[in-house]
């Protein structure tokens, strides 16, 4: 008893970062910089493609602007926040608009970097409402069933339109369109969270054992989050959008992960998932053709047809090498209708190289980490889990897109986060950010009792 009883306990947190708000001075300045290598890079796309120097009050102004607003939303509502999240934030997000423009010189006819442009203004502004009406993320456990609702609605929706590219994962309406998918992601996360918190000593100590530390859950504990996952996952399997059903599938592990402290939870993660994928790329005609392409992307041109894209992509980084062609000079266009979605990373592995594209990488290596350390320092249960959801919902997609792009796993199709053409990726991430922010703030707040004796 007394073993169960430590067990159950609640391991100490480790202390906060720097109970100070110096922080702000640096995010301001991480914040100019972000701006600057943005305005300098659609400077050099403008000069590479058309010999002359676009006028910039437009997008420097706008990229200024909300960078500026969300600072200062941080600064006044949430002082102790990380200081680098935003900047990261803003500077992906720049060069996101950069990558656009720069393939918009190829489409003329498809111009799409104005709407680039206003989405991530929309999503900025949704950052700042977030940072400034969301004053405790522990608001947010009170709807975990309500959370799920609407996911499941918003999953649910785009069945009874139309299929784009061979998925049902868009709605169109009167000229515009959306992904609700994207924002049930986060709807998810805060589900899994609120019910994984609320369960925590009954996943990590109850249930039959089954071998070495891995416990078989009672079905009362276990059963209500498992069939909201089979319903997610089932929604999408029948939208045939088979990247955000891995990402549902990789965010539902490593939640449980998280809260039960089980590693066997991870082994049968990947045991399902292999079997998943085996069983959808080898009966689903969409998904096996992608399958069939990741095992031999060079199969169209042995039959006289030409690259596909997959082969387009796997040119373009092997062109970029080192240091890479220089933006505005590369022939990632080649690629096709998903340059500017799907496979915007082969544009940065080819114009700015390897290290560019390392250096892209590690920018969200460190948003995610900074995710995971205000996780690891939140004292509350919900607020660790959504900490750890919401960061590993970045870095699953990353995951998913660069390995996809790059020939490791099979072609998904996902938006990169802040990168690729599409508002609901970028709103979405947007708000993802805002949270974590919040987080963060929860985090390296000092106690009541320590800001008494300050």
């Amino acid at each position: 008893m007394t073993a169960l009883t430590a067990k159950a306990a609640e391991p100490a947190p480790p202390p906060p970062g720097p109970a100070t708000r110096t922080g702000r001075g640096v995010e301001l300045t991480l914040l100019a910089g972000a701006v600057l290598i943005a305005v300098l890079g659609y400077l050099y796309v403008g000069l590479a493609t058309t010999g002359h120097l676009p006028p910039t009050a437009r997008y420097a102004g706008g990229l200024a602007a909300f960078a500026l607003v969300a600072h200062l939303a941080v600064r006044f509502r949430a002082a102790y926040a990380d200081p680098l999240l935003l900047p990261i934030a803003v500077l992906l997000n720049g060069l996101g608009l950069v990558l656009v423009q720069r393939l918009d010189a190829t489409t003329p006819e498809h111009p799409t970097a104005g709407d680039q442009l206003l989405w991530s203004a929309l999503g900025a502004a949704l950052f700042v409402l977030a940072v400034v009406l969301l004053r405790d993320h522990r608001v947010l456990q009170r709807y975990a069933y309500l959370s799920v609702a609407s996911a499941l609605a918003l999953m649910l929706v785009p069945v009874f339109f139309p299929a784009v590219n061979g998925a049902h994962i868009w709605i169109r309406f009167a000229g515009l369109s959306f992904q609700p998918g994207e924002f049930a992601k986060i709807l998810l996360a805060v589900f899994f969270a609120s019910y994984l918190a609320a369960n925590r000593t009954a996943l990590a100590l109850t249930g039959r054992r089954l071998f070495w530390k891995l416990r078989l859950l009672p079905g009362r504990v276990l059963g209500p989050i498992l069939t909201i996952w089979l319903l997610s996952v089932g929604l999408l399997i029948l939208e045939r959008d088979l990247g955000t059903s891995l990402l549902f599938f990789g965010l539902f592990v490593i939640m449980l992960f998280t809260a039960t402290g089980r590693i066997g939870w991870i082994a049968i993660g990947l045991v399902l998932a292999a079997l998943g994928a085996y069983a959808v790329g080898t009966f689903e005609p969409h998904v096996h053709s992608r399958v069939e392409d990741w095992l031999n992307p060079f199969a169209s041109i042995e039959r006289g047809e030409g690259p596909g894209q997959l082969a387009q992509s796997l040119f373009a980084f092997g062109a970029g090498g080192l240091l890479g062609a220089g933006l505005g000079n590369g022939q990632s266009f080649l690629i096709g209708f998903a340059a500017k979605s799907d496979f915007i990373l082969a544009t940065a592995g080819e114009e700015l190289g390897l290290v560019g594209l390392t250096a892209i990488l590690l920018l969200y290596g460190l948003l995610v980490a900074r995710g995971f350390r205000a996780a690891l320092a939140l004292r509350d249960p919900f607020g660790r889990l959504l900490a750890t959801g919401l960061a590993s919902i970045v870095a699953l997609q990353v995951f998913v897109i660069a390995g996809g792009v790059t020939g490791l796993i099979p072609l998904t199709g996902m938006a990169m986060p802040f990168l690729a053409q599409g508002g609901s990726s970028v709103v979405t991430n947007w708000i993802i950010v805002a949270l974590l922010v919040r987080l963060s703030d929860s985090a390296r707040r000092p106690r009541p009792a320590e800001e008494a004796a300050a």
